[in-house]
């Protein structure tokens, strides 16, 4: 009897039923991985990937804050907002013996104060900002520091990023104090400090900080490390320098949403996407660094041994990763209108 209603809700049940049982909905960042790689997970598991992309870590947490089941699977927030979902109880716990494939990753990039022993998360992309400087026009063995940025010889001619968090946490470093700090009365220091680098400054620009230097606007500045790898195409005497105070840094992870739909399929798709031969694909098609050690040493000599790219393991010690600063941001987005008004 058991046999003959089984073949019964076979029969009369959708097709899409089934379907759903071999599913995994991501969620990830637009053009930030390769197709073909989707084509092979479904290839090698059955699994078909539901893909759909954000432009924002605000309209990523947005769209996820609103979804209480059937949501997504995997997502791809950076650092900070896996804190902050991390602790609004917007993630599922990791078990780390569903991945056996993270011990292909770089490990100094793990466990990091954003998520402790990466409960929640896996780091999958990651990068810098630090100092980039023309060549031809500074000599890099005279940059050793943030506060290089304010020499006088330079007004005029600094670029710096369009971003609050970025700005804020040079001019806190250059104060001694953390990138992260919430402390308002010294988020009101960086802000003076901030106002008298503000005539020797350019240009703000995160769209695409490398063409300032590609059209000699600027001579020295804070930028990403990527867009420094990239402007080399075109100009090679764009160096990066990571300051004795530290760089910023920032890490996409692989999360599973509280929502999700199917914890197992997550966990696949996040070990999947942890195997060397996938991340070293993802990392070409990208062009950001990638956060699995085995995959890097598997690219290409002068991609890997980038120091804009990679940096080593003094630099990366040096430097400290965005964490979230909780209701602080109301103070850094108060000084930052007026940086920007002056």
């Amino acid at each position: 009897m058991k046999k003959v209603l089984v073949l019964f809700l076979a029969f009369f049940l959708p097709l899409g039923a089934f379907a759903a049982d071999r599913e995994v909905y991501v969620f990830n960042w637009s053009q930030y991985i390769d197709p073909a790689v989707l084509d092979l997970f479904k290839k090698e598991t059955g699994i078909e990937v539901k893909y759909s992309t954000f432009e924002s870590n605000e309209a990523l947490f947005a769209k996820l804050k609103i979804l209480k089941k059937n949501g997504y699977d995997v997502a791809f927030p950076s650092t900070y907002f896996v804190e902050r979902m991390r602790r609004l109880g917007m993630l599922k716990p990791l078990d780390h013996a569903k991945l056996p494939n993270m011990k292909n990753l770089n490990q100094g990039l793990l466990n990091k104060p954003y998520d402790p022993d990466n409960a929640y998360s896996v780091p999958y992309m990651w990068g810098s900002s630090a100092i980039g400087v023309n060549a031809k026009v500074v000599d890099p063995s005279t940059v050793t520091s943030w506060d290089d940025l304010w020499n006088p010889a330079y007004k005029g001619k600094v670029l710096l990023m369009d971003d609050v968090r970025d700005v804020f946490a040079m001019s806190l470093r250059s104060l001694g104090y953390s990138g992260n700090e919430t402390d308002p009365a010294r988020l009101k220091e960086a802000y003076k400090k901030l106002l008298k680098l503000k005539p020797s400054v350019k240009v703000f620009n995160s769209d695409s900080p490398k063409q300032p230097f590609l059209n000699n606007e600027v001579v020295i500045g804070q930028i990403w490390g990527g867009e420094v790898y990239q402007a080399n195409e075109e100009n090679p005497d764009i160096k990066y320098i990571y300051p004795r105070e530290g760089a910023t840094f920032w890490a996409d992870n692989m999360v599973i949403p509280a929502s999700t739909r199917n914890i197992d399929h997550a966990h696949a798709f996040i070990d999947f996407m942890c195997r060397p031969d996938i991340a070293k694909m993802n990392c070409e098609y990208v062009g950001y660094a990638t956060a699995n050690a085995k995959a890097q040493e598997m690219l290409d000599e002068k991609t890997r041994n980038h120091k804009a790219v990679y940096p080593d393991k003094a630099d990366l010690d040096r430097g400290e990763f965005q964490t979230d600063v909780g209701e602080a941001i109301m103070t850094y987005e108060k000084y930052w209108e007026l940086l920007k008004t002056q």
